[in-house]
Formats: structure tokens, sequence, C-alpha cells
């Protein structure tokens, strides 16, 4: 895209170490040239960092979520956010949209940056083995950002060479040579210099870059330009991180997110605690100096529901500022058999303790008269601080509640619909079940929106079952299913082990998705993953009521950035479907 990458030649973004934590960090490098900085071994190092840097801007704070959360067929759109379009599938969804826009500008700068390190890398003086290792990294890089774009926009802008200036021209690269030209070559020559594991965390390893790699050659087997087997070379790939580099699942499945049995935060999970995560974006630790970490990991924010505004409730740090962008849809909390699979349980909030005394309410003359509770205590609260406030049973059990028992129940009981005329208390865009997998009540106050998660991008556990799916596509539907009952047997309750697992005749690209959807609720795959298999419409239309009535084929991809089309002389190709395309 030359028509809008300009070297960062003013501010340079860097991830800084600092000897309190061997981990990648970002501080603001000014007043330096990229011709005069980026030639010095200090100042190539940092444009290496910086190359990371752009990871943040898309990992992490609402965009990243919303590109790939939203528009699926598990999560539709909560009341607030002003990107609804990329769930609603509506005319908003076009070339002018700010998510669409700032996408195709972080990756594109992260691509230039890389560019620039690779470029200048002949101009600095340190030794070959250590410039060799930072291409590698930063060859990864350039790979992710290759493959997003491609992913969100089809064919797109192929640029190898570092762009120092304005250009106005521009070429529109089918992703099939992308893949050929740039994004598998990258990874192929990471593969072969990275490191099994990394000093410092957060810079990309040898088994990250083969996840990548198992992933590019998986979405395109299902393309018509695949070249090659590229399921039995992914299934190659998955093997290798599953079985020879020490990596385990988590031994119960809320140890992931730093929960408890109840799926109630008792800490941070983080990417060197757990043995499960391949590669994780790092985050700071030390948030309350926000100048750390300007963006974070800001997904406690956007699952949760409008807890903050019912009986006996205040917003507080423990239950998160409810930002109410994404809520599951009715398909996808109907997925769970929660008798034997503890996930929803443990990654969902079931009950609020009421924190606010000043809107706690009474008990009614009413309520009295219709036997709830005794005329003696007509006026006094109905419970106390620290006592259920709300509660939402879930799936399978919100039936145990009917008109007479949410009437006589203390606290407020939250259903899937009313249970008699004029109950406010049932699922809206506004209270509905919550996520709490991002929970962080480490944050210094209860506004902050920076998180101190790590981002965790790879982990075994959906190593598995892109195995599966590469089997799958090769026909080995018990090899598939062995892995998914790898994946369902960790997340069985005790004792129930036996009863989680499915035999191969149960097995099937749709299944799959589906265990996918419970295994992997919520954490930034889902629009991909159906996008890769070519399910995404159908999915959509049957599961997702908002986007249901507007997607249309064309939607797979994104539309190209306005501000793209206008910068480039002669114009630039809209993508199909969209306003300014041909078709």
């Amino acid at each position: 895209m030359k028509s809008k990458i300009i070297v960062l030649s003013i501010a340079l973004t860097a991830f800084l170490s600092q000897s309190c934590e061997d981990y990648l960090k970002e501080e603001l490098e000014s007043a330096e040239s990229a011709a005069s900085y980026y030639t010095t071994p200090q100042g190539w190092e940092d444009a290496v960092r910086a190359t990371y840097a752009e990871m943040k801007n898309f990992y992490g704070p609402e965009i990243g979520w919303t590109m790939t959360v939203f528009g699926t067929d598990v999560h539709t759109n909560g009341a607030d956010g002003s990107h609804k379009p990329i769930n609603l599938y509506n005319g908003e969804l076009n070339p002018a949209q700010g998510f669409v826009r700032q996408a195709w500008t972080f990756f594109y700068r992260g691509i230039n940056q890389a560019n620039a390190v690779i470029n200048r890398s002949t101009e600095v003086d340190l030794p070959e083995d250590v410039k060799t290792a930072r291409i590698a990294e930063v060859r990864f890089l350039r790979a992710l950002y290759y493959f997003n774009l491609t992913r969100f926009y089809g064919d797109i802008h192929l640029t190898l060479e570092e762009t120092e200036g304005i250009e106005t021209t521009a070429n529109k690269t089918a992703a099939s040579e992308i893949y050929g030209q740039a994004i598998i070559p990258d990874l192929e020559f990471a593969i072969g210099i990275l490191p099994d594991i990394q000093d410092d965390l957060g810079r990309v390893t040898k088994p990250a870059a083969e996840y990548l790699l198992g992933k590019v050659l998986l979405t395109r087997s299902y393309t018509s330009f695949a070249a090659g087997d590229d399921a039995s070379r992914a299934e190659t790939l998955f093997s290798n991180i599953i079985n020879n580099y020490g990596f385990e699942l988590a031994e119960d499945y809320y140890e992931l997110w730093g929960l408890n049995e109840r799926g109630v935060p008792v800490g941070i999970a983080t990417a060197e605690d757990n043995s499960e995560v391949i590669w994780a974006v790092q985050n700071s630790k030390q948030q309350v100096d926000e100048g750390l970490d300007g963006q974070g990991h800001r997904a406690h924010l956007y699952f949760l529901m409008e807890y903050d505004k019912l009986p006996g409730m205040t917003r507080d740090i423990e239950n998160g500022r409810p930002w109410k962008r994404f809520r599951p849809t009715n398909f996808q909390l109907s997925l769970w058999d929660r008798t034997i699979d503890r996930r929803y349980d443990e990654t969902y909030k079931h009950v609020w303790f009421a924190n606010f005394e000043g809107n706690i309410p009474v008990w009614t003359a009413e309520e009295a008269a219709n036997g709830f509770v005794d005329v003696s205590l007509v006026g006094q609260p109905k419970f106390a601080l620290g006592d259920t406030a709300i509660y939402i049973p879930g799936p399978g059990l919100s039936d145990a509640f009917d008109e007479e028992a949410k009437k006589s129940t203390r606290y407020l009981v939250v259903t899937p619909d009313p249970q008699f005329d004029a109950d406010p208390w049932f699922y809206t865009e506004r209270v509905y079940p919550t996520l709490n997998k991002f929970i962080d009540n480490t944050r210094p106050n209860r506004q902050h929106v920076q998180g101190q998660r790590d981002y965790i991008m790879m982990r075994l556990g959906e190593a598995y079952l892109l195995r599966a799916e590469a089997r799958l596509a090769q026909g080995n539907v018990a090899g598939a299913t062995e892995d998914i009952n790898v994946i369902r047997r960790r997340a069985a309750w005790d004792g129930m082990e036996s009863a989680m697992e499915v035999t191969a005749a149960e097995v099937d690209l749709d299944f799959l998705l589906d265990e996918r959807a419970r295994e992997m609720d919520g954490e930034g795959h889902r629009w991909f993953t159906l996008a890769r298999t070519g399910t995404l419409v159908e999915r959509v239309r049957a599961n997702n009521p908002e986007g249901s009535p507007n997607i249309q084929d064309f939607h797979i991809i994104r539309p190209i950035p306005l501000q793209q089309i206008d910068r480039t002389e002669g114009g630039y190709e809209q993508n199909p479907g969209y306003a300014g395309s041909d078709t």
C-alpha cells in the first residue's frame, strides 16, 4: 500500500527491555530519523521492537476483538459501541468504516517497519548471527501482518521493500501470490533460524512460527489455489508442536484465565505461568503507570453485561467496567452440556454480590399479599451488602425459575425469556450471560481500561483442534476424533471424562466448529475460523439474528478502505459487493 506508508522517522515506537522484567516493553523514541538511527546497533534493535509494537494496536484493544468476535455465529452486539455494522453487515460496513480502515493501516505500517529492518540490516555493525536472528523475527511478523490482511481483504498490495516517502501507486496482488512470495517463505525462513525458546518473553520462537505456518497452510488448503498437500503439511507442523517442545495442557481449563473453578478471578494468568501457552503478546504488569503500556489487554471491558445499573450494585474493580460490546448468541449458549462439561461454569459469571446499599430493593405490600414474604418484612431490604444481588443461572438451569420462583426470590434472577407479564429481568442487549475469561481485577481503579493480561495468541488446546481440522481435511476422521477427545476430557467434570468423549460417527466439520466455540469462546479466532472454512455466511444466517438479515456471500472479506482508494493514483479496485466495486 505505497500510497500511505511513511517510515516512522519522527516517532519510533519501541519495545525496550528493563532490568526488572525480561519481556518486551513499549517506550517512545523521538527526534531521531530512520536514516541515522536505524543504522546504529541500538537503533536497529529498537526498529525490531517497533515491528512488534504494531501488534499492540490490534491484539488487545477494541479493534481486534471487534474484527474477530463480531459478526459470527457465537457473538452478537450488546447495547453499546459505534462499530455494530461489523456485526450487522448493513450498509455502514463500507469502505469508510473506522476499524476496517485502521486494521489496514496498522498491518501495513508493521509490514513497512519489517521491510525497513531487513533493508537496513546491511548497514548495521552487529554480528551476523544476531542480525539473522532478528530478521527471522521480523519476517515472522511480516508474515503475520500479511496473513491478516489477506484474510480480511483478499487480494491486496504486496511489497517487500521499505517505503521511505509518500508513494501514490499500488498494486493488487492475488492472495495466492502473497502466500507464495511472502507469507510462506517468511515463515519457512523463521522456522530455520528461530530458537525453541527466547530469553525475552514475547519474542517469537520456532514453535510459534511452525504454528502460524500450520494455520496458513490449513487456511490455504480450503482455496482453489492450494499448492500441494497443505493439510498434510499442516498436520505435521501441529504434531511437532504437540509432541516435541514440552508444551502441556493446563490441568484445569479455568487455570488458563487466572480464575478459580467458579469462574471467579484469583489473579492474572500470564504466558510464563502456563505450559499451554505457545506464544503471547506481553502486556505490562505495572499498570498504575499508564506510560508503561498505552494499550494493554482490554477484553475485560467488552463481554460484560450492565450489572452496575441493577439493584444492589454499583461499578467496582472486582466486577469490571461493562462496555456491553459482545453478548453470546442463543446458539452459543446452547452448545454446552453442563452436566458433563465444565467450561461454561468456569468461564461465565453467575452471581453478583451486593456492593451498594443505596439501591437494594425492599419487600412490597403486594409481595406480602401474594405470600412471598411475611407482612412484617414489608419495607425491609430484600438482601444485605455481600448477599447475592443478581443470579444468571444460564443454559440448562434457567427453566427451574418459573413465574412464582422469580417473584419470590430475594435477589434478581435473569432468565432467557420473560416468565410472566411485566417481567423486566430477561436477556437483552444490556443484561445477558457474561463471559468472565478476561476479567481483570488487578487494575488500579474501576475506570482503568488498560488490562494486564497477556494476549494469548497461540495455545496447545487450539493446536489439537487445528490438527483435528487438518486430519478431517484428509479424511482421517478417527485421528480428528482422537484430538477432539483430548480437549473434551480436559473439559469434563471430574469423573465425567468418558461421558465427554465422542465417537468418529459424531465428528465432522460442523461438530469441530461447535467444539471450537466451546473451547475458544471469545478468544479472537472465530471470524477467521468461519471465513477459512467457508461457513461464515451460513452460520451467521442460522445463528446470529442481528447479522442474519443482511449478510451476503461477499462479506467473507472486508471492503478496501476508502482512504486507500482515494490516495492511490488512478484509484484502487474495490472488493466485490461493496460501494465502488464493479460487481
